[in-house]
């Protein structure tokens, strides 16, 4: 799949509140399942939790675009569920940064 001009990376990192780690994976991967089926102007999205904090989590999304991410995306009613129940296992809001792809290479492309 090529990336159009328009395509973003957003980044996002949660910290969960301590020994909460199994909830807020649970949690997250039941969210991201469902952003995924629902939402069109989702392309795909990557949960990895800390090796050294298994309170912390990293989200790799991929969006058509910010505008799509930090407009529709925030006002769904899967979305709004989650920040209503986010208190009960999170240490705090989330970090979000976004990204533009500058140069990828795939793994097995050696010129040897």
């Amino acid at each position: 799949m090529g990336h159009g001009q328009s395509d973003v990376t957003v980044v996002i990192t949660y910290q969960a509140q301590p020994g909460r780690g199994d909830v807020a994976r649970d949690e997250l991967a039941a969210l991201i399942a469902v952003v995924v089926e629902l939402e069109p102007d989702c392309r795909g999205i990557r949960l990895l939790q800390g090796t050294a904090d298994a309170d912390q989590f990293l989200l790799i999304e991929e969006w058509s675009s910010e505008a799509a991410f930090t407009g529709p995306h925030m006002t769904t009613p899967h979305l709004q569920a989650f920040m209503g129940r986010a208190r009960e296992f999170l240490a705090g809001p989330p970090e979000i940064r976004f990204w533009r792809g500058v140069v990828e290479v795939p793994s097995g492309a050696s010129t040897m």
